[in-house]
């Protein structure tokens, strides 16, 4: 046990070794300077030319969110035709179905949004053809439109007064041919020496070491995998995700996939302090932020490590952890690590079955797609801290008794209001659709939605409504995993999930760009002896009250009805 441990305090040290150099890298390159990759400028500029872009044309804060949220309309529509008529396509050897519509439409927004909520299994509800050229296409345009998103609001933090926020279309396409490709190229090696399927076949026949002859489903899966890890979207190529041996075969391959969900994540907040020449407020970022990371993945490793109280009180012992729904290769300490990493980071990508972990770890969870800005998602994480600093910028204004001020700029009203409605929002989305689950549950359980709502949770009580808060928190932090005794593929769970995806990702986008826009065109204000240091610890420490407070005040009472009061039952 003490191995597995050391083992995942290693995951952790290697990727911030590996963190700190890309983070450098992505700096220069949407910064315009010489970087290793510049032989990509002939396609960058084919690309450029087949679409009529001038790269080098400055956008306002709302040409830029135009032209990201047009594309994006453009992009689910595809999506959305594809996957019904997928089994009408080609490249489906195992004879899939064409998805219905509602599934259709939860998917095709699911994988838009970088969620990546999986209500369908991979081997047989998606063909090789929507599995590449609209999950995979999906998952690296999304994973791009959130950097170029993250880049815009760099460019208003670093420039004294300025409404150009860079070119949406230049910034996006080097997401993919600068960082994400790259990066895929070398992950998808690795996992295919590792033992993940790389071929267009079709199921294959296995004996297994029980003698028994099962299909198991094969296909080009390992540059899938790559980018649903590298770009925190998390939806596997298998229904199992990556506690499949095949999408994840060795102890090696869960080293590799562990670090690229939050490699490129934690690289970015470096990024920050290279890109606009502030590394202390970078760093005081980062420390805020894994100040809550550490304490989170202790209390799992510790839960998942100790086991089941309630075996406990058999007498039983526990020596390996808890093992319910965790696989042998990895153990419980590795599994504990990947489920706060990939809740931190919106990834949802799963080792083990999440449905499965101890209550407090199951908890934690939750608690972190709450607040949904530790490292985070592609671009979108340091865009939900950046409403914190917005919030406590504000508060800390009131308390020193002036004007409240941010790298040189007022915060005023409209700034503030667009944070706490984005605040406001997450919280509403989560607890209102929960609400109305539980209420549908228990007052009409027998409504027709495809599937009536009392055979939704295959477990009750407490563990039930925390699978209904879990699958709404996922969905509203584009996280996409899930308490999986949950029934969801149905037309309740499809709508009301696709409508708080829609809401999740693009308002905590639109929310910080628009604050950006609106801060960087204000007359810039030189830093005096009075002005509010937001680069020291002292800042530092009241945005991590903000972020505890805020998410203290708005989810304790939901989770105390959930994880909180099934640990105190079992006692």
């Amino acid at each position: 046990m003490n191995t597995e441990i050391t083992g995942t305090i290693l995951i952790v040290l290697l990727t911030l070794l590996l963190a700190y150099p890309l983070g450098r890298y992505m700096a220069k390159v949407f910064a315009g300077q010489k970087n290793w990759l510049d032989f990509m400028k002939p396609v960058e500029k084919l690309i450029f030319k087949i679409g009529g872009v001038n790269p080098d044309e400055g956008m306002n804060w709302k040409q830029f969110l135009k032209a990201m949220l047009t594309i994006n309309l453009l992009w689910f529509v595809y999506a959305f035709f594809v996957l019904m008529f997928q089994d009408k396509l080609p490249l489906n050897p195992d004879g899939n179905p064409g998805q219905t519509p509602d599934l259709a439409f939860n998917t095709a927004i699911s994988f838009l949004v970088n969620c990546n909520l999986q209500h369908y299994s991979g081997e047989t509800g998606v063909t090789y053809f929507s599995q590449l050229f609209v999950i995979t296409f999906l998952q690296f345009v999304s994973a791009a439109t959130g950097l170029a998103a993250l880049i815009a609001l760099f460019n208003g933090l670093k420039e004294k007064t300025t409404q150009n926020l860079g070119n949406f279309w230049n910034y996006f396409v080097k997401s993919i041919t600068r960082v994400l490709l790259p990066l895929c190229i070398v992950v998808a090696v690795l996992l295919v020496f590792s033992g993940t399927p790389a071929s267009f076949d079709g199921k294959d026949s296995i004996t297994t070491l029980q003698g028994d002859s099962v299909q198991v489903s094969r296909g080009p899966a390992a540059g899938m995998i790559a980018i649903k890890q590298l770009g925190t979207n998390g939806g596997g190529w298998f229904g199992a995700n990556s506690s499949h041996p095949l999408e994840n075969p060795t102890y090696f391959s869960n080293i590799v996939e562990t670090i690229s969900i939050l490699v490129i994540p934690m690289a970015l907040v470096f990024s920050l302090g290279f890109y606009i020449n502030r590394r202390k407020l970078s760093t005081v970022i980062f420390a805020v932020m894994s100040v809550l990371f550490v304490l989170f993945c202790c209390i799992n490793i510790y839960y998942e490590t100790r086991g089941n109280p309630a075996i406990d009180k058999m007498g039983i012992t526990q020596s390996i952890g808890s093992m319910e729904g965790k696989e042998i290769r990895t153990g419980s300490a590795a599994t504990a690590l990947w489920s706060v990493i990939t809740t931190s980071t919106s990834n949802g990508s799963v080792n083990g079955m999440h449905d499965s972990l101890t209550p407090l770890s199951g908890g934690v969870v939750i608690l972190d797609m709450m607040i949904n800005a530790l490292y985070g998602g592609i671009g979108v994480g340091l865009l939900n801290y950046f409403i914190f600093i917005i919030i406590a910028v504000f508060i800390s204004g009131l308390m020193v008794g002036r004007t409240p001020e941010f790298m040189g700029h007022k915060v005023e009203a409209r700034e503030v209001k667009i944070a706490a409605l984005v605040t406001l929002l997450s919280a509403f989305l989560i607890k209102g659709f929960t609400a109305f689950a539980a209420y549908m549950v228990a007052h009409h359980p027998e409504i027709a939605w495809s599937v009536k709502p009392s055979a939704w949770l295959n477990n009750p009580g407490y563990h039930g409504f925390s699978e209904m808060l879990y699958e709404f928190t996922s969905s509203n932090a584009n996280n996409g995993s899930g308490f999986e005794g949950l029934s969801d593929n149905n037309i309740f769970w499809n709508v009301t999930t696709g409508f708080v995806l829609i809401l999740g990702r693009y308002l905590p986008i639109i929310g910080p760009v628009a604050i950006i826009g609106l801060l960087a065109k204000k007359k810039y204000i030189p830093e005096s002896s009075g002005t509010l240091r937001t680069d020291s610890y002292t800042f530092g420490a009241m945005t991590l009250a903000v972020i505890i407070i805020i998410n203290a005040l708005s989810y304790f009472p939901a989770l105390a009805l959930g994880p909180i009061a099934e640990y105190l039952s079992l006692y």
